[in-house]
């Protein structure tokens, strides 16, 4: 590249798109940059996407991180949880970092494991995104078979359910159809703004626990 990837500086909440990077280029990038990094980097036909993330972004991420653990938990589901870790196809030409992402159907599959090759293993069931701007990286979804993608723009939570290969909007996940979580999740983010973590996810628990005021 003509320019050093240590030039490149990314204000929070700003993103820098670059063009014909090439598959060998965006693994030096993931190399050089390594794993301790505040910048998030996405890469898709070519094009990369780097991206650094303001507080709220943040805050979101982790209450809706921990919600999903609570249901996970409250349920006495498995699962495991991967934040931010990198997948990646080359067949694909295709890379991402989520917000958040879990195995749950598949988290046996992966138990134990140090490293995920999505030539031999599944991508995670549920992937989570804050705020997404980029449609690159929402396709990187869709090319890499995440079954389940969730996005949150500060207010509402959209589910989009894999069909065929190709994203729907969905009014229920299918990992928790019993739950409206659409509509229960963005309320109990706004909540955690006032009342506290504690005070939402002791809160969420206890609606979980009653199923007839759920329906």
């Amino acid at each position: 590249m003509l320019l050093e990837l240590s030039q490149i500086i990314v204000p929070p909440g700003q993103q820098v798109l670059l063009n014909n990077v090439s598959w060998q280029m965006y693994e030096n990038i993931l190399d050089d940059l390594g794993e301790c990094r505040g910048a998030k980097i996405n890469y898709s036909q070519g094009m990369l996407e780097i991206m650094t993330p303001l507080p709220e972004h943040e805050d979101n991420k982790v209450i809706i991180g921990d919600l999903v653990k609570a249901l996970l938990e409250e349920l006495d589901i498995e699962f495991r949880s991967l934040g931010s870790t990198t997948f990646k196809s080359k067949g694909m030409a295709a890379g991402i970092e989520a917000d958040d992402c879990f195995y749950i159907q598949n988290e046996a599959l992966i138990r134990g494991k140090k490293r995920i090759d999505l030539t031999v293993e599944p991508p995670p069931d549920l992937a989570i995104e804050i705020n997404i701007t980029s449609r690159s990286r929402f396709n990187n979804y869709e090319v890499l078979r995440v079954p389940e993608l969730w996005r949150y723009d500060g207010q509402s939570l959209e589910i989009n359910v894999s069909e065929d290969d190709r994203y729907l909007k969905s009014n229920l996940s299918r990992l928790f159809p019993q739950f409206p979580l659409n509509n229960v999740i963005p309320q109990y983010v706004e909540q955690s703004k006032t009342a506290g973590r504690n005070a939402t996810m002791k809160a969420f628990r206890n609606w979980m626990r009653e199923p007839i005021d759920n329906v």
